[in-house]
């Protein structure tokens, strides 16, 4: 009974998205943007 319920929550769940779990996706890529853009303008600082 027990292996029935938790192969059909995992059916259920495989293509449902957390809204939190995209939000921190989309933040990680924000910041990590942020971070090239940064170094990058810090060696074009660096070289002028």
């Amino acid at each position: 009974m027990k292996k029935e319920k938790i192969s059909k929550e995992k059916i259920n769940h495989k293509h449902h998205y957390d809204k939190g779990q995209i939000f921190v996706k989309i933040m990680a890529g924000i910041l990590a943007l942020l971070m090239v853009v940064a170094t990058g303008a810090t060696l074009i600082y660096a070289l002028i």
